[in-house]
């Protein structure tokens, strides 16, 4: 075995392990980069039943209303989380949303119970997810079933 071969050997599982710690501080990096990502909602939505989920690939954010508060539950820890009830002529009402036991729970208090109390009635809402870098965002309605 020449000198050459016996550097390479030396050498290669340093050059292994650097890489790979660098691959993983650029794979880091490339998540905190901005994005925007759309939310779609699977199938009907309805809030006041607890039967509303928005997702984008394994992604997925449930919304109820629960007694007047509407809780938001995520597959995916949320950095700040806002909801927003836009009326008829368009004009959103924002209500940013608390964390409650942990970044995958978000809450706070709305009016949409009484806004959609009937059956068939809809709402238009707005959703707003800052995770790391991105935004998840969706615009959906909410219609009352029962």
């Amino acid at each position: 075995m020449n000198k050459h071969t016996k550097l390479a050997f030396m050498v290669a599982p340093f050059l292994a392990i650097f890489g790979f710690i660098g691959a993983d501080f650029y794979e880091e990096a490339k998540a905190n980069d901005e994005k925007i990502v759309q939310l779609s909602p699977e199938g009907h939505c309805d809030v006041i039943n607890q039967s509303c989920i928005l997702s984008s690939g394994e992604f997925q954010v449930s919304f109820a209303d629960k007694d007047g508060v509407i809780e938001v539950n995520s597959t995916f820890p949320l950095d700040t989380a806002t909801l927003f009830l836009v009326d008829k002529s368009d004009k959103m009402t924002p209500y940013p949303l608390g964390m409650k036991k942990s970044p995958y729970y978000w809450y706070s208090s709305t009016p949409l119970g009484e806004l959609i109390s009937n059956r068939g009635e809809s709402y238009k809402l707005r959703f707003i997810a800052n995770i790391k870098g991105g935004q998840y965002i969706s615009e959906f309605y909410t219609q009352t079933v029962q």
